[in-house]
């Protein structure tokens, strides 16, 4: 369905662009906050991960005048052990995962032809809460509360015993739910990949970079839970005395190691995959032609972060794992460099075939290959592992990781910055500084990375802050140094540069590299005039004309159909053209929920609780507040969205049930909360299997009736809730809020029998490892059972509303998949406690 031709003269109906700008105009000044528009959350979000990149650098900086010449006092060691954590940790959680989505939110609408994302409001909650508790948990540097155990935070040295006091609190609680933020983003990313492609663009058709957040988003979805689980059982263990990594009560430091680094190898790929596909974009620009091998480059996306989550154990050759899991884990990090390679060779044979004009981007393009290869060479060499042994926790280690991370990531950031700041005023970045910025990055970085593969086989280790002369070290830390501060010299000259760009006045950029995709488009608030009907990989080479089509309103939604912003949802494969979606508009609740979410997070860590707690309600109240107003009827029931092209002309305004982006999301937020709770139930089997006798002695087993009784309680709570479900809404609706009453009353019962059989059996989640396992998998369901309570009488009081009807029954629908989960989790409990136990025995 290619829509005709239709010159730029040609009169649209009076006063259409007009309604469409008024609809999506940008708040100004301090009501900037309240904006949920993906380029102005996108630019706040990658300005804000660019401030702690340069703060962590700053943090390295310190680090590197420390370790300057030996025996040096300019740091003390408590010191110095803030510094390196902080360093390490901004740059993991606070700049290398933030400015991957960051990127996304404000790119991926203008490449797939969207108007948005499908849950701006999302988006713009995930980007505040970030900042905001981002912010609160760096500051705790000044006050000397930042955390000291390393950014991977190894227990027991992390547990009360061995830190005391407040800074290991704030790491776990922090970091735990700038973690949630990155999930929202990725849900986000997720579906507006799959279902707001503009029509035509078929998966085969989508850019390589949609395809790289595509992955890396379902990388996010199954890695992320580990840690989420991971912090809040140190947390557990620091608050209450839960001994789930302490040895002598029945614990296993080690179990950490295994929650952190099955999230933590999948990180660098969530970090370099992103680059990798900015570079699958960004390199047949700079060659004027088509990337060789693209299918090739698409599946090696795919097998990249698939074999990624089989090496988390890489990290842990040293910690006593057996013989044939060191293997497998030993031939895993080897296979991932197959598909990196071929990536690799695509982008190598793209440069090959095409005519490059070697301009600021392909320099850092270049630098990033070669930086990014030496990282990989070192890293097959570490996945041997009798070298392994031999090189662990040394400076080699940090030699490597630079190498992978900064060539891997960094590199190709700043080719992005060069390459798409035409799209934010117009302006591009000055060439001539632009190479004095590559050269003294790239030779800043050389400089003061690849001696620490030296000094690391000469055997420096990680994390100390100093080291007696004689060693044969000096010199190699002093050029480490002085590398080190060139780097600096050249982001600092890039920001220089940054600042004179963005303060001249506004145009329209054009094309200025003659790209093939669709962000080049001329855009303005409202994104493209109109969306347009894609017929191949590289429209705007393919195309010529599309620019001029499309400004001209010659495609899809040349207006707003309805009086509010829209965009159109496809098929998730062919992108055929399925429903317009009416998007939510600025306001202050996705505000207001992040800066509840952080203050409760951060004020709990200080036992500041009844405000805390206040916070966290407020957070609540917020997010119901947004979500109150968006399951509405639609406000027509079709829409007119493209006058030219006759009978397609109509589409359905909203859709319902599995047609749904909100059902869709839930179904992803309900596989990231399996992801934890099967996190909680990987730590109650692991202590278990390392018990003699189960349960331990001055613990039992409950009496059987009890969770029989309670595994009905769960059936009768979901048959009432599916019954809920089915039900028309047409009509009165007094039964549907009875029969939610009365799941409820269900569900709560059940939770109720599980703790009473777990008081009975004797269980004391602080004598024992097993017994603090047991509670955390019985608290993780309570959670759920007090979500449930918020959900139900938020359901009741839609009812009441009369906002439930057959055309706007996505809450209900979303409350079902989450109570049926719920009954569905709090089953696998009955079973892992109760019959598991005996089963074994």
């Amino acid at each position: 369905m290619t829509p005709p031709v239709l010159p730029s003269a040609v009169p649209r109906p009076p006063g259409e662009l007009d309604r469409l700008e008024r609809v999506w105009r940008t708040p100004r000044g301090w009501r900037l906050v309240t904006a949920v528009n993906n380029t102005t959350v996108g630019l706040l979000y990658i300005g804000t991960a660019m401030l702690f990149f340069l703060l962590a650098g700053i943090l390295g900086l310190l680090m590197r005048a420390q370790l300057a010449v030996p025996d040096n006092t300019l740091l003390s060691a408590a010191t110095y052990n803030q510094v390196f954590t902080m360093h390490g940790s901004v740059m993991m959680f606070l700049f290398a995962i933030p400015i991957v989505e960051a990127l996304a939110v404000y790119l991926l609408p203008g490449m797939l032809g969207a108007r948005d994302l499908p849950f701006p409001r999302l988006s713009a909650y995930a980007f505040w809460a970030y900042a905001i508790g981002g912010l609160g948990f760096f500051c705790t540097l000044f006050v000397g509360l930042a955390p000291d155990g390393g950014w991977f935070m190894y227990p027991p040295l992390t547990g009360e015993a061995y830190s005391p006091g407040l800074n290991a609190d704030f790491w776990l609680l922090g970091i735990g739910f700038i973690e949630i933020s990155a999930i929202a983003g990725a849900i986000e990313l997720i579906v507006g990949i799959l279902f707001t492609r503009a029509p035509g663009m078929t998966l085969a058709r989508m850019p390589v970079y949609a395809w790289s957040m595509l992955v890396v988003g379902v990388m996010i979805v199954f890695a992320f839970p580990a840690i989420i689980a991971g912090t809040a059982l140190l947390e557990l263990e620091r608050a209450f005395d839960w001994p789930f990594f302490i040895a002598a009560r029945g614990g296993d430091p080690v179990l950490w190691q295994h929650l952190f680094w099955f999230f933590g190898h999948p990180e660098v790929y969530i970090i370099f995959l992103p680059a990798a596909g900015m570079v699958s974009t960004m390199i047949p620009t700079i060659a004027r032609t088509p990337l060789v091998g693209r299918r090739a480059v698409i599946v090696a996306l795919v097998g990249v972060g698939f074999f990624s989550f089989g090496l988390w154990a890489h990290h842990m050759f040293t910690a006593g794992l057996g013989v044939v899991e060191a293997g497998l884990v030993s031939a895993a990090s080897m296979a991932v460099a197959v598909p990196t390679a071929v990536q690799v060779f695509a982008w190598i044979g793209t440069l090959w075939r095409g005519s490059v004009r070697i301009t600021t981007p392909a320099l850092f393009l270049l630098g990033f290959m070669f930086i990014f290869v030496l990282g990989g060479l070192t890293g097959v060499m570490v996945a041997v592992v009798p070298f392994d042994w031999q090189a662990h926790d040394s400076y080699f280690v940090v030699a490597h990781f630079h190498y992978v991370l900064v060539g891997g990531m960094v590199f190709p950031v700043f080719a992005g910055m060069y390459y798409w700041l035409p799209l934010v005023r117009g302006h591009a970045l000055s060439e001539r500084l632009g190479r004095w910025v590559f050269g003294l990055m790239f030779g800043g970085f050389n400089l003061a990375f690849f001696p620490m593969h030296v000094s690391g086989l000469l055997g420096m280790p990680r994390r100390v802050y100093t080291y007696p002369s004689g060693l044969g070290l000096d010199g190699l830390n002093l050029v480490s140094t002085v590398g080190a501060f060139v780097f600096a010299a050249g982001v600092l000259l890039f920001l220089g540069d940054l600042a004179r760009t963005v303060r001249r006045p506004q145009r329209e950029p054009g094309n200025p590299w003659g790209a093939a995709t669709l962000e080049w488009l001329p855009a303005d608030c409202y994104a493209v005039r109109s969306i347009p009907q894609v017929d191949s990989a590289e429209p705007l080479w393919d195309r010529p004309q599309l620019a001029d089509e499309v400004v001209a309103g010659a495609h899809w939604l040349p207006g707003t159909a309805t009086g509010k912003r829209e965009t159109i949802v496809t098929s998730p494969v062919a992108a055929r053209p399925l429903y317009l979606l009416v998007l939510p508009t600025d306001g202050w609740m996705p505000f207001l929920a992040a800066l509840g979410t952080a203050g409760f997070f951060l004020l709990l860590t200080i036992e500041w609780t009844i405000t805390a707690w206040a916070c966290g309600i407020g957070a609540i109240g917020a997010v119901l507040a947004w979500l109150w107003g968006q399951d509405r009827p639609p406000p027509a029931a079709v829409a007119r969205v493209a006058d030219h092209l006759g009978p397609a002309n109509l589409l359905p305004v909203g859709a319902t049930g599995t047609a749904s982006p909100s059902w869709w999301a839930t179904v992803i937020m309900l596989v990231v909360d399996a992801g934890v709770f099967l996190a909680f139930l990987f730590t109650y089997l692991h202590v278990s299997m390392r018990l003699d006798v189960c349960p331990p002695p001055g613990s039992r087993l409950a009496q059987p009736w009890w969770p029989a009784l309670s595994a009905a309680l769960l059936l009768a709570s979901a048959g009432l809730m599916t019954v809920a479900w089915r039900r028309p809404l047409a009509g009165s609706q007094s039964a549907l809020r009875w029969l939610v009453a009365g799941a409820l009353a269900g569900m709560a019962a059940s939770f109720g029998l599980d703790v009473w059989a777990q008081l009975d059996a004797r269980l004391d989640p602080v004598a024992h490892a097993w017994g603090a396992s047991v509670a955390g998998l019985l608290a993780y369901q309570g959670l759920h059972v007090a979500l449930l309570a918020i959900v139900a009488p938020y359901v009741v009081a839609r009812s009441l509303r009369r906002r439930l009807g057959p055309d706007s029954r996505a809450t209900l629908d979303n409350s079902a998949l989450i109570w049926l989960y719920t009954a569905a989790q709090g089953l696998v409990v009955a079973f892992a406690l109760h019959v598991w136990p005996r089963w074994m025995a």
